[in-house]
């Protein structure tokens, strides 16, 4: 396996820890974010440009399935914000009563793409065909169950009429890091994945992508939300606060994450 592929499994692996690059002082508070895995290579982009106006707060981050941080979060998981790849779990969170109703912001839009990186493959026009190539005998999508990325894949699939077909090739990931991971190393030969983790090193460089037409499944609208835990930290509440921002609206734009205009 090739050092690029070895970083990319180890930076998609089971979380990603982060801090703020500033060592934190003596007394200074932290926040513990849970954020959806196709944020995984645009959290420390965003986390540096926090560090910026808050050098003293210690952010740690996790990433992971939106679905099944909805699930530790309910049952106690100390985190103070969550980054959702979708608006329906902080919504159900809020319902639950375990998290800010007015916090809730909606961050960015969601793009799936179909990814490869084997040279004789190409992704571009017929995706129908794509699919059901017999070269593409196996392909990674996020696990439908609890990762709205699968979701998503599923109802491109469907909208397509390619799910029956698709589905004894599917490599499922526990989250959509995890897919893109499998086409990385090779355990899939093609992926449906998010557009952020292809935009993100080292997959920008690594094989051939096409974006997927939105109109194929609903729009992945990812938002964010204090927890209670978070509302009642001010660090939380502020970096919340910074996600609205300039600086950081320039960052998710960088990794393809649009606003409705």
């Amino acid at each position: 396996m090739s050092a690029r592929a070895r970083y990319f499994v180890a930076l998609l692996g089971l979380g990603l820890w982060l801090r703020s690059p500033a060592p934190a002082s003596e007394g200074s508070q932290s926040v513990a974010v849970a954020a959806a895995s196709d944020l995984v290579f645009c959290l420390p982009a965003l986390h540096a440009a926090f560090a910026k106006t808050e050098p003293s707060v210690a952010l740690r981050a996790t990433t992971g399935s939106s679905g099944n941080f909805f699930a530790q979060i309910t049952h106690g998981a100390p985190f103070d914000v969550f980054l959702s790849a979708d608006l329906s779990y902080p919504r159900a969170l809020i319902a639950a009563g375990g998290a800010d109703e007015k916090s809730l912001t909606l961050y960015g839009i969601g793009r799936l793409v179909a990814w490869t990186t084997r040279a004789d493959l190409d992704p571009a026009g017929d995706l129908a065909a794509f699919v059901r190539s017999p070269h593409v005998r196996r392909l990674a999508i996020a696990n439908p169950a609890h990762a709205p990325y699968g979701r998503a894949a599923r109802e491109a699939l469907t909208s397509l009429g390619v799910w029956a077909e698709a589905q004894p090739k599917l490599v499922l990931g526990d989250n959509i890091a995890q897919a893109a991971q499998f086409v990385q190393t090779g355990h899939a030969d093609a992926g449906i994945v998010a557009l952020a983790l292809v935009l993100g090193a080292p997959t920008r460089e690594t094989g051939r992508w096409a974006e997927i037409p939105a109109k194929l499944h609903a729009p992945l609208e990812q938002g964010a939300v204090l927890t209670t835990r978070g509302a009642a930290n001010p660090a939380a509440v502020r970096y919340l606060a910074f996600l609205r921002t300039p600086a950081a609206r320039a960052v998710f734009e960088r990794y393809g994450f649009r606003l409705p205009q």
